[in-house]
């Protein structure tokens, strides 16, 4: 008897070697990215990043996007505070500054508010983010007289797709791809959606009706784990 292949789209690019995992041998998933990521750095914010690499700053990473964008404008190894997302935003850092200390982690910008709140010496950070960051972090940080020094360093853009064959699942992994996505899409009620984080999947309900699963924390693995589990 033929195996059942699920149909799922994601909306965002996966690393080839996770998709070829046996784990994941009953899935067809179609990749098509609903944003781009642009890094953004004018010459002056390029300056400022170089005169914070001298300094020993307190420093907020919630995407790899924000690592890869500053890396190429450092003026030193920078000795850093660090706190950040974790998964693959962490290992980023650590490959790109290993000379920075990471402090804490979290699964989402709450989470890293309040560990960050649980250094009461901390009276000012840092936050290199895009141009569409959550405000949910900053917010809270500064509601505890922590003020927080934003930094944008890349642009996301919207690029959506006109979609016609039909899916069981599609993955979210932002805010941002959700817009992208019902700008110009509608769902069958029955397709179910997958997110990561309560933020996006708040931010699909706003759209349509369908289930929704959220993974409690960030990453590709984690995403594609949570599918194949729903599914066996």
């Amino acid at each position: 008897m033929a195996e059942k292949i699920i149909s799922i789209l994601s909306t965002r690019e996966l690393k080839r070697e996770l998709l070829e995992r046996d784990e994941f041998r009953h899935f067809n998933i179609d990749v098509l990215p609903f944003i781009r990521i642009a890094p953004d750095i004018s010459p002056e914010t390029a300056a400022r990043i170089r005169t914070l690499s001298e300094q020993p700053i307190v420093a907020i990473f919630t995407s790899v996007n924000a690592v890869d964008a500053i890396k190429a404008h450092l003026q030193v190894k920078p000795q850093w505070r660090i706190f950040c997302i974790g998964g693959a935003t962490k290992d980023k850092l650590e490959q790109a500054l290993p000379e920075s200390t990471i402090i804490a982690t979290g699964k989402n910008g709450k989470a890293l508010a309040e560990k960050i709140r649980l250094h009461p010496e901390i009276k000012e950070v840092v936050f290199f983010c895009g141009n569409q960051r959550m405000n949910e972090l900053p917010d809270l940080l500064k509601a505890g007289n922590v003020q927080v020094q934003d930094i944008v360093v890349y642009q996301t853009v919207q690029i959506p797709v006109d979609i016609s064959k039909p899916y069981q699942g599609v993955m979210f992994f932002s805010p941002s791809a959700v817009h992208s996505f019902f700008s110009v899409n509608t769902l069958p009620i029955k397709t179910q959606l997958f997110s990561i984080g309560e933020t996006t999947t708040n931010t699909i309900q706003s759209y349509c009706s369908n289930p929704v699963v959220t993974s409690p924390w960030p990453g590709e693995l984690n995403m594609l784990e949570m599918v194949a589990d729903y599914y066996k």
